[in-house]
């Protein structure tokens, strides 16, 4: 599926708004691996439209489902890497697929980073559940009788769920895989599953809504959401380590010097103070954590480290971290 972010056709032909060096010719696609309206597809469209302006060209949100992420992530790396073909999604996933064998021979790497905001996975349940408290959604886990909706093993929410079920040694969940975020929030809403441990971003509306029950934020303080009562931190109840989940676009390595160059002007000028992201964060439950190249990268290390090495510890891993560079820390 794909919507073209466009801009009046008058706007195409005049200079961009950022002086620059690389002048694309042609519209660039930028593939989100994941379905329309989850996560990573609502951020993007909201930073698409400003690359468009700063560019003077045309930006396509490409959505690219399947495999945890991993089809439409290997799609933009198979391209030609010409500055055409980017992609977005959580750093974490990027950094971690070739951990566990999706896109095999892969790093962070093979990307020029470019980080927009920070997410916070919720536990949240069907309102009509009996699970009321997180007390509750554990004894259920532990009873084997609770089914989770997440987006896939690789996805923010099934990353939380693996390290629910770490921290607090019940295995009993069972996960309910979707081709995206949006469809695992909808389908705990519907009853389909009985809880999901997706984004924030993605529950939002719903929580407003009182289509779903928030119990806890992975987060080591309340989650503060427009229009909703603060969601109380994971910490209250195990002891877990919780790094910002941040997201993204990723231009494969490879292109003309160029391409990066201005992007990397476009970051700085237009996207770091950008009101339109600051806004979306506010009213998703998210925060405004804009970076870009090698400052970038540095941010996003402890959640990469945490995300690899938690792969190795359950079990999930086919090639140790080291390979593409991750030090996990000794036990």
């Amino acid at each position: 599926m794909k919507l073209v972010l466009g801009l009046a056709a008058a706007t195409l032909m005049a200079a961009p708004a950022v002086a620059q060096d690389w002048q694309p010719d042609k519209p660039i696609n930028i593939i989100v691996p994941w379905s329309a309206g989850g996560s990573t597809d609502q951020v993007t469209r909201v930073v698409a439209p400003l690359l468009e302006e700063a560019l003077g060209q045309t930006v396509v949100v490409v959505n690219q489902p399947g495999a945890s992420g991993s089809i439409g992530t290997k799609a933009a790396l198979d391209a030609p890497r010409d500055g055409y073909t980017w992609t977005a999604n959580a750093i974490a996933n990027n950094a971690t697929y070739s951990v566990t064998g999706l896109v095999p021979d892969t790093s962070i790497d093979d990307y020029r980073v470019y980080l927009h905001i920070a997410n916070v996975p919720v536990v949240s349940v069907n309102p009509d559940s009996d699970i009321k408290t997180f007390e509750d959604f554990l004894a259920k886990m532990k009873s084997g009788d609770l089914n989770v909706a997440t987006a896939g093993i690789n996805s923010s929410g099934g990353m939380a769920l693996a390290a629910l079920k770490e921290a607090s040694g019940e295995t009993g969940g069972r996960m309910i895989a979707y081709d995206g975020g949006n469809p695992a929030v909808l389908a705990a809403a519907s009853g389909e599953a009985q809880a999901t441990t997706q984004l924030a971003s993605e529950q939002a509306e719903l929580i407003r809504a009182g289509r779903l029950r928030p119990l806890v934020a992975l987060s080591s303080s309340p989650l503060e959401i427009e229009g909703i009562d603060a969601i109380p931190p994971i910490t209250n109840y195990l002891e877990m380590d919780v790094a910002p989940d941040y997201f993204g676009v990723f231009i494969p390595t490879g292109a003309p010097q160029e391409v990066y160059d201005t992007v990397d002007k476009i970051w700085q000028d237009k996207v770091m103070n950008a009101q339109a992201l600051k806004d979306y964060a506010k009213n998703r439950g998210a925060t405004f954590q804009p970076a870009y190249g090698d400052d970038a990268k540095a941010m996003a290390m402890p959640v990469v480290i945490s995300e690899a090495c938690a792969k190795v510890s359950r079990k999930e891993a086919v090639i140790d971290p080291s390979e593409i560079g991750i030090t996990c820390p000794a036990e």
